[in-house]
Formats: C-alpha cells, structure tokens, sequence
C-alpha cells in the first residue's frame, strides 16, 4: 500500500493544527519533494492520482503553488497548462537539489546542492506564463 499525502487526512488527525502551531512559535518546518510543498495553498502533485500530476490542495501556510522536480519531464508543462487554465495560482517551480527557504512567508533565499539547481518564480503575466529564474546559492 502507497501512502499518498492527503490534507484531509492530517486534519482528521489534528496534524494541521499541530504543524500551524508550530510554525507560529517560530520552528522551523521543512522538507523535499510532498515535504516541500504540503506547506503551500496548491501544489503539483503526483499524489493525486498515481504515475500522473495533478493540482493538490495543500495547508496553506505560503501563498501560492509549489511544483517539486521541477526540472524532471512533464512537471515544468503541467505547472504552466494549470496556471495558464486558473487550476492553479502563481509560485515556484523547484528543481531537485534546490530548497526554497522562507522567513514567515517571504522568501528569503534558495539553496541547492548542485551547481545547476535552481527555483522560479511561475506566474501569467497578460496571460502569458513566465518563469524568473532564481539562482540556488551552493551549499557545500
């Protein structure tokens, strides 16, 4: 059995509260891949149904929609026909081996652990989509 990360199932759990509790005290709360964006108000997510990606609802503690392996096939086309259809709002785009670091709700810096890895900034722009590349600062 495949566990598939569902914001209704931590709210049945009370998880929700708990996580939102402690990122207002001020924890630092992390994580890749459905680590990274369950944070977000949407996602792109394989985790809606299997082998294919979707739009997912997600905690909404950061405004916006997070897309994980941005730079793996299919996920960067997916982002853009959901933002540009209004599925989804702006956000970021994440590659593996990058990390969006954020204060409250602002985001601060990426971080990536290749010299290749980056994040972007992924919104409709006069219905356009455009992607502003922010470069990882390499951590060593």
């Amino acid at each position: 059995m495949v566990f598939r990360w569902s914001r209704t199932t931590w709210r049945q759990y009370g998880l929700d509260q708990a996580l939102k509790e402690a990122w207002r005290a001020g924890k630092i709360l992390c994580g890749i891949s459905a680590g990274a964006i369950c944070w977000f108000e949407q996602a792109i997510s394989d985790s809606v149904v299997e082998g294919e990606l979707h739009p997912l609802e997600c905690l909404g503690f950061l405004p916006g929609t997070a897309c994980p392996h941005y730079d793996e096939p299919g996920r960067r086309e997916t982002f853009h026909r959901c933002l540009a259809s209004g599925a989804v709002g702006a956000g970021y785009g994440i590659d593996n081996s990058a990390a969006l670091h954020f204060e409250g709700t602002n985001l601060v810096n990426v971080v990536g652990s290749r010299p290749v890895s980056c994040a972007y900034h992924v919104a409709l722009v006069t219905g356009q989509v455009v992607e502003t590349v922010i470069r990882a600062e390499l951590m060593e």
